[in-house]
């Protein structure tokens, strides 16, 4: 009976590889860099199927595959991102996180893309978490490029006042994104 039942599943896996081989391939394709990148995504939908215990119980073939295809594709990303970051956000001279690099590059790539809109939310998110008169040196000097006495002559403010509290934003900002740089690089 066991048999019987391997030669049924083989069967059903073959007929299935030839049903929608050639459209899954181009939907994986479409979504990733290379052809290389895609054959080996579709080979582990491929494999994954031939895994299902009972493929036939699978109401919903055509969906099971591409549900599988994507997941793999965001997987596929998820690991590039890794490498991506590891490469892009390094320690500058004095052992700090340079985020600015990254923050003003243009982007080039999908990933690239991602990860600039997942650091801008943040650094918003934590810009917010700090008191008005830190956030708006902050956001005036490093994000506008004013000058310490152009914003001096702009509030009637010392500038030593607007460096410690710029120096406080810093400190406040790195801890936050050195969290996150830490979250996306484990995952």
């Amino acid at each position: 009976m066991t048999v019987a039942l391997t030669e049924e599943k083989s069967q059903n896996i073959i007929q299935t590889v030839q049903e929608y081989g050639k459209r899954l391939f181009s939907f994986i394709r479409n979504r990733v860099g290379t052809d290389e990148d895609a054959e080996d995504i579709l080979q582990d939908v491929w494999y994954q199927f031939s895994n299902v215990a009972d493929a036939s119980s699978i109401e919903q073939v055509s969906s099971w595959l591409y549900t599988v295809a994507r997941n793999k594709i965001t997987d596929k990303y998820r690991k590039q991102k890794q490498a991506y970051i590891e490469d892009f956000v390094y320690e500058d001279e004095e052992g700090e996180i340079n985020y600015k690099e990254l923050l003003l590059s243009d982007p080039t790539t999908p990933e690239d893309i991602e990860l600039r809109k997942i650091f801008w939310e943040e650094l918003f998110l934590a810009l917010d978490e700090l008191p008005e008169e830190q956030r708006q040196v902050f956001v005036w000097n490093e994000l506008e490029d004013m000058t310490f006495r152009e914003i001096s002559e702009k509030t009637g403010e010392n500038i030593k006042t607007l460096i410690s509290r710029k120096r406080y934003a810093v400190t406040h900002l790195r801890k936050r994104l050195e969290n996150l740089y830490t979250d996306l690089i484990t995952r």
